[in-house]
């Protein structure tokens, strides 16, 4: 089982212990196999959205640069978003940032993508609510084919664009994997069609073995092999028995949350995640 952090607020200011690049170090040095990013762009100032009663603060710094600062201080620790609102991107501008960031990395980015909770948020930045996943599914195949070919050009719904040439091309072939957020049926279909792996949170050990058996189901009609599709549990709790069971039903890795709170030394509780769960 792989484990990851996922860390991100900066509590309200910028100190050593909320720089992603310590904190990344500390992470690779500890021997976490991944360290991980969110993003909200924007907060509106008051959102009647709601996702399983969570309220959202503004100090999320931006997971590109913040990851690219972290990929010139660390050496093996794979680098990714969790996640990426797609939707509030343009895909070529995104496919350019993510094919530098795994150039930069030597090919240590992995895609965490969503398509958004917070409706005023994503409306603010242009994206297509109503329309949010057939949006996001467009624009990753906008970037794959910018990843892939050396002049590439999309005619689609959203997004319609002449051959053009976006270099540097991704070091991972054919290009870095793409991880869909998301807890139902909906996301296992989308999975096992266009994406690499299947990113739930908050789920138990017997939805991951469920999702597992679905996902597999899945991939088997689509012409695909079921062991090619990982799975990537979020934002789970540093408990080392509840790792074993998500790994024995079905999962290859997680990401643990930091404790978050402007009290909170966090290289000290990525200390203490690393003696529970690595030692």
């Amino acid at each position: 089982m792989d484990i990851g952090i996922i860390a991100g607020s900066w509590h309200g200011g910028f100190t050593q212990t909320t720089d992603a690049a310590i904190l990344a170090q500390k992470a690779e040095s500890l021997g976490f196999e991944s360290f991980w990013m969110p993003e909200h762009t924007i907060v509106p100032a008051s959102y009647a959205s709601t996702y399983h009663g969570r309220t959202i603060t503004s100090d999320w710094g931006d997971p590109l640069i913040g990851l690219a600062k972290v990929s010139a201080v660390t050496q093996t620790i794979k680098l990714g978003t969790a996640i990426s609102i797609v939707p509030e991107h343009n895909p070529l501008v995104q496919a350019k940032q993510i094919a530098t960031l795994d150039r930069l990395s030597n090919g240590r980015f992995v895609f965490g993508i969503g398509a958004g909770w917070l409706k005023e948020e994503v409306d603010i930045m242009g994206g297509n609510w109503e329309r949010k996943w057939a949006q996001t599914r467009e624009a990753i195949l906008v970037m794959k084919e910018l990843w892939t070919k050396d002049a590439a050009e999309f005619h689609g719904k959203y997004y319609d664009f002449p051959p053009v040439m976006c270099d540097p091309k991704p070091v991972q072939q054919p290009h870095p994997p793409v991880f869909i957020g998301g807890n139902g049926p909906r996301a296992l279909k989308r999975t096992a069609a266009w994406a690499e792996g299947w990113f739930p949170v908050g789920l138990t050990p017997d939805q991951i073995k469920a999702g597992r058996a679905a996902l597999d189901q899945l991939a088997e009609a689509a012409g695909r092999d079921p062991k090619t599709i990982q799975i990537m549990v979020g934002s789970v709790g540093p408990d080392r028995y509840l790792i074993k069971e998500l790994e024995q039903a079905g999962a290859d890795r997680v990401n643990v949350s930091l404790a978050r709170g402007p009290d909170v030394d966090l290289l000290d509780e990525l200390e203490r995640i690393a003696e529970t769960l690595l030692r």
